[in-house]
């Protein structure tokens, strides 16, 4: 009975829990875009918007750091680093409201699916990745970017027919979807969301980077907060001179801005660490589709989007894609350490070596 119960918990440890803790990261993520996409219809000033999230995920994470981290020496050339880091994604964040701003969550749901593609292709400019062209992995791994780019650009450039609509739209909602869901302003805004997960790969090379040098999590995502909260507060400043705008009052703008703060960029960042140390990338990269499912309910629910045709067609090619790049990827990693194991005959491994090398068929 004991060996059951303990075969029981170590299932749900190991399974159970990272899944529903993988979940919960995109609805949360999802959340935010809704509810940041909902408080600009109300006047929320991106600008505002990004330093105090930033802020306040900063004074959340210090007393973490002291605790359980390890701060660096001062003189540590890690300090530049993460500077670089906290540029880029400053940069990412601006690109990321201002593209959601000109289109829609779902927009951004679905072209978050190139993350793979763009990390992919600059690991393999960095040499991150190994590229070998008879390898059915790699084969793969090519083919899906190129489809996954190719499904985002149908959601930026084809706009399509009305699929689904909410059955009551606010008039403050309808009137700001009339006037700013044009063609020219639906591509701008997924050229934006396009080049915020450009940068945001990029910021996963850094990173990657920066935890090979320094692999201390809580510490790394504090120092990284800290610096774009003191990138942002002169940009912010000068992008927003009106002092009322800066004034919070307790509404939809407060609450989107603490939800961003806390389960952005806190519970997100360290439960992706987490997820990445007890399950690896693959694994936690698989959940990314589903945030277009999330992102589609929760908006028609609380912002009355709708849905149109090209949305559908790019994000069913973007999943393709994007499943054809991790099939690829996890065929690699499963060569490795089959390569790897002392427990194979030579026999086998020059079976599965064979078969690595054959063409994606």
């Amino acid at each position: 009975m004991r060996g059951e119960e303990t075969e029981a918990w170590m299932y749900f440890r190991r399974d159970v829990v990272p899944f529903a803790a993988m979940f919960a990261v995109e609805c949360a993520t999802v959340g935010s875009s809704t509810l940041y996409k909902a408080a600009t219809l109300r006047g929320l000033n991106f600008y505002v918007f990004i330093f105090y999230t930033y802020v306040i995920s900063t004074l959340i994470l210090f007393p973490l750091s002291i605790i359980f981290g390890r701060l660096p020496s001062v003189k540590s050339p890690l300090f530049f680093k993460i500077l670089l880091l906290g540029l880029v994604g400053f940069m990412a964040v601006i690109a990321g409201c201002k593209g959601i701003e000109y289109s829609s969550p779902t927009v951004s749901s679905a072209i978050s699916n190139l993350t793979p593609a763009f990390t992919f292709t600059l690991a393999v400019i960095f040499r991150m990745e190994n590229v070998r062209l008879r390898s059915s992995a790699t084969q793969a791994k090519i083919i899906g970017a190129i489809v996954s780019i190719s499904g985002a650009l149908v959601v930026v450039l084809y706009k399509g027919p009305t699929l689904f609509a909410a059955a009551s739209v606010s008039p403050t909602i309808s009137l700001h979807q009339h006037l700013s869901s044009s063609e020219s302003s639906w591509i701008i805004g997924g050229l934006l969301i396009t080049l915020h997960y450009f940068l945001t790969s990029v910021w996963y090379i850094l990173q990657t980077r920066i935890m090979e040098i320094y692999p201390e999590e809580i510490t790394v995502v504090f120092l990284y907060n800290l610096c774009v909260t003191l990138i942002s507060a002169p940009v912010c400043l000068l992008g927003e001179r009106n002092f009322t705008s800066w004034i919070l009052k307790p509404d939809i703008s407060l609450a989107a801005i603490m939800y961003s703060g806390v389960f952005v960029s806190v519970f997100s960042g360290l439960t992706h660490t987490w997820g990445l140390h007890l399950k690896g990338p693959v694994y936690i990269s698989l959940f990314r589709p589903l945030s277009i499912v999330i992102v589609v309910a929760m908006g028609a629910i609380f912002l009355g989007d709708a849905l149109h045709l090209g949305s559908v067609i790019g994000s069913v090619i973007l999943c393709i894609g994007f499943y054809t790049l991790i099939w690829g990827k996890a065929r690699e990693d499963t060569a490795k350490n089959v390569a790897g194991s002392e427990h194979y005959s030579p026999l086998l491994l020059t079976h599965i070596i064979e078969d690595e090398a054959l063409p994606l068929r």
